[in-house]
Formats: structure tokens, C-alpha cells, sequence
């Protein structure tokens, strides 16, 4: 499956830096402004269907709520299936738990008993990679519910931050930040 890049757009001028968000000394990198401009957002899921295809997934995995975004136009694209990986109380059904550790305390992720079948290649989907906590839960998640996780992708890794190490699957990055 090839996606042709139209132009070689810099996505980068497409992302807003809001200073002290969420909190003090920190630096949000928001999608909002890529995502609602229609031919940055076509050049993006383009360039993330390529990069995601070379891991021949069966199934996208997206991480609450942003890595929707991301990973359900991309199942389209790719024509393979989608699932959620969601805060407690969030899917109906039988549901699968991974509680984690976060630099400010611990959260939990869930997925559907039946999302995965065994052997399923799965590729997880967010729109930033910073620390890594939330990305390594995601894939201990997907394994317990019996998932070959076979990738990662995110829209953003903010490389001084070194959350690619504390995964053990490739990931691949749209756009990366030094600071």
C-alpha cells in the first residue's frame, strides 16, 4: 500500500506551543491547530499511514483520548480494525486493567476483554511521547489481552525526555522536539 506525500510540507508550523499549560514550566505542543487544517492534517495521516503500514498491523490501539484521533482515520486508511484503551468506567463489557506508575502518581488503563485476539499484530497510537509511562502501559496492556504489539506511533516525541527507552517496540515519530 503506497500514500504519495503531496508536498513537502513543515507540520511543524501547524503546531501551537502554549506556554505554562497545563501547569507552570510546562510546554503543551497542541494538534488542535494541525488537526482542523485540512491539507496539514491530510499530509500527516499520510505520512502516518506510511510509517505505521511497514508494521503490517491487523488492529490500531489508540490511548485515550487524543491517540483516537489519530489511530481511527488510520485504521480507515490502512483498512484494519481499531480499539480503545480508556480510563476506568469508560467501555462496557468485561474489561482488562493495567494500573501504572506516573512521575506525579499512578493512573489505569482498560481495554475490552474481546478488543484483541490472540496473536493480533498491534500498533499503539498517541499524539505524544514525552516520559513513556503512558506508552509502556499501553503496550503491557495490549499483551495481557493477548496482542503481538509490533509498534508504536505518535505525532510528537519530545526526545529530551527519553520515553522512547522505556519501551520495547519500535516507534516512530511524525514530529520530534529537542526541549
Amino acid at each position: 500500500m503506497s500514500f504519495e506525500d503531496p508536498a513537502p510540507l513543515d507540520l511543524k508550523q501547524y503546531i501551537r506551543e502554549a506556554p505554562d499549560f497545563p501547569k507552570p514550566g510546562i510546554l503543551f505542543y497542541d494538534i488542535s491547530t494541525l488537526i482542523r487544517n485540512p491539507e496539514a492534517w491530510q499530509v500527516a495521516t499520510g505520512r502516518l499511514a506510511q510509517a505505521v503500514a511497514r508494521f503490517q498491523p491487523d488492529l490500531l490501539a489508540g490511548i485515550e483520548s487524543r491517540g483516537f484521533l489519530t489511530a481511527a482515520p488510520l485504521a480507515t486508511r490502512l483498512g484494519c480494525g481499531f480499539t480503545m484503551l480508556r480510563k476506568p468506567g469508560k467501555l462496557p463489557g468485561k474489561t482488562i486493567s493495567h494500573r501504572y506508575s506516573l512521575e506525579y502518581g499512578e493512573d489505569e488503563l482498560h481495554i475490552q476483554a474481546d478488543a484483541v485476539r490472540p496473536g493480533q499484530r498491534v500498533v499503539v497510537l498517541d499524539d505524544l511521547l514525552a516520559t513513556g509511562g503512558t506508552l509502556a502501559a499501553s503496550i503491557d496492556l495490549l499483551r495481557k489481552a493477548g496482542a503481538e504489539v509490533v509498534g508504536a506511533s505518535v505525532m510528537i516525541e519530545l526526545l529530551a525526555l527519553g520515553g522512547r527507552g522505556k519501551v520495547d517496540v519500535p516507534v516512530t515519530s511524525l514530529l520530534t522536539y529537542e526541549d
